[in-house]
């Protein structure tokens, strides 16, 4: 497990690479070309088959991850929402409008986000926050987590913990509603902000001089220098599979809280234990919101951090972001890169290389390169129900078989790569069968910086860090707004769920 190569494509084409539905359209494409022949008409027959190429090749040359088809349909969307506004947000509060703090404000695909106050949980009664989203129909809570890493562990604690990280996923499986994982890792450059708080509380007035000017420069070095890691992991539960049991716990959203709690019990045995996390917290709603906002607007953490150290002495200061302002105050979503508050951000998700990935091959990506500068990443495993594994595992062993019974027929040797394919999706059955959960993992990255930065500048600088981790970027253009949520925002946004789920 600590360098991990057994995964292959989401569907494997049955016919030279092509899926079903390409073959469908391409047979019915060239229809007309074979009238043209049988009826003599050659002329007609050669602009019948020019016109079949072009049909080819938007549908099958892909262009940077997408068919020319596909990057039709997202222009051509992208400019109606342009046309109609929808690229750009504007908060309530900035115009006056906020009626209940409480309501969540929020840009783009987390505009459907509500958060609801969970019964009081644990030994100190915290209200956890519950995250329901209308548009997706889901369930989420996140926790905040703290891992010793494993930069210095060997061999053997990184295969303990990949097999940790695996069993975590059958265990999700197993309980046959929760519907996918994600971890979230951000990494901003230190502000300084405890550290002034504490210096300026154990501040002697007789310290001599020299003492204070080191004390400074030190602190002034440190903080150049250090980085401060978020590390979050959400859970996402789909409502179509938690309303016959809620519905048994009593119905409604305490119905629902009671499941919830029950599948985070689970999840946090094995983060606790098996994955070695030394600290999960699950997220109150004001601390939720806290984490949103500084989301959205890094720079905001040290006021933040301050005021929280005021309300220790005076309880009238309010520490708290309410949700009507946890968002963005102005955001923009353009072709390029997502714009947010002070902000520009870059998204771009990773492609697995053949060869594998080693464990811990992520962390080049998080180390920010200037002061100011914020990575972050999010790792999703989507959880596929049994039957539907079954099913597809089904289909892609038989697909694997027809296009080896193609090309021996006509005499095609097929490259290394398909016949590793082929292995890898006979070899699937097995793994199902012995109880192990089937999950299709992706990751997205994103770069915030701002914007006074060329944000383009540290968008390659990003792609440069991916190349150098052993993956190749893939700039998500078109759908910068969306990577941005789902590597940064804890609240439950995956890229794999776009409806009723």
């Amino acid at each position: 497990m600590t360098t991990y190569a057994d995964y292959q494509r989401d569907r494997i084409g049955w016919f030279f690479g092509l899926s079903g539905g390409q073959l469908t359209f391409l047979g019915l494409a060239s229809l007309p070309a074979f009238w043209a022949i049988s009826h003599g008409a050659w002329f007609s027959a050669l602009l019948f088959a020019l016109v079949w190429l072009f049909l080819f090749a938007i549908t099958v040359v892909p262009v940077r991850g997408r068919s020319a088809t596909g990057w039709v349909v997202a222009s051509t969307m992208y400019a109606v929402g342009g046309l109609l506004g929808w690229t750009s947000f504007r908060a309530k509060a900035t115009r006056g409008r906020a009626e209940n703090l409480d309501t969540p404000d929020l840009p783009g695909m987390l505009q459907g986000i509500q958060i609801h106050d969970g019964p009081p949980h644990g030994s100190h009664l915290q209200r956890v926050a519950v995250v329901q989203d209308h548009a997706t129909k889901t369930w989420a809570v996140t926790a905040a987590v703290v891992h010793p890493g494993i930069g210095m562990k060997d061999a053997d604690e990184r295969t303990r913990y990949g097999e940790a990280l695996a069993t975590l996923i059958e265990v999700a499986g197993r309980t046959e509603k929760v519907d996918e994982i994600l971890f979230i890792v951000r990494t901003v450059p230190e502000d300084g902000a405890e550290r002034d708080l504490w210096v300026n509380k154990h501040r002697r007035p007789d310290a001599p001089e020299l003492s204070e000017r080191v004390n400074s420069d030190l602190a002034q070095g440190l903080t150049r220098a250090s980085v401060r890691t978020e590390t979050f992991v959400t859970i996402v539960i789909p409502e179509t599979r938690i309303a016959r049991s809620a519905k048994e716990s009593g119905g409604g959203l305490e119905g629902r809280c009671r499941e919830i709690y029950l599948l985070m019990a689970e999840i946090e045995s094995q983060l606790r234990g098996p994955m070695g996390m030394t600290t999960v917290r699950w997220l109150t709603s004001p601390e939720l919101a806290l984490v949103c906002r500084t989301g959205f607007a890094p720079g905001d953490r040290a006021g933040i951090v301050e005021a929280l150290a005021l309300r220790e002495t005076d309880p009238t200061v309010n520490a708290d972001v309410p949700w009507a302002m946890a968002g963005a105050s102005g955001a923009d979503a353009t072709v390029r890169h997502y714009s947010h508050d002070a902000w520009n951000s870059i998204s771009s998700t990773i492609k697995l290389p053949t060869r594998g990935v080693v464990m811990g091959a992520l962390a080049p990506i998080l180390t920010p390169s200037e002061p100011g500068e914020r990575r972050s990443f999010v790792v999703a495993y989507p959880i596929m129900s049994q039957s539907k594994a079954d099913r597809q595992s089904g289909n892609s062993e038989w697909a694997a078989d027809l296009a080896e019974g193609m090309n021996e027929k006509i005499g095609r040797k097929p490259r290394a790569q398909q016949r590793d394919e082929a292995h890898k999706a006979r070899g699937l059955d097995a793994k199902l069968a012995r109880g192990s959960a089937l999950t299709r993992p992706y990751a997205v990255c994103t770069v915030t910086v701002p914007k006074s930065l060329r944000i383009s500048e540290f968008g390659r600088r990003l792609d440069a860090a991916v190349r150098r981790a052993g993956f190749a970027p893939l700039r998500l253009d078109l759908a910068q707004d969306a990577g941005f949520a789902t590597s940064t925002i804890p609240l439950g946004t995956s890229l794999t769920r776009s409806g009723d789920a």
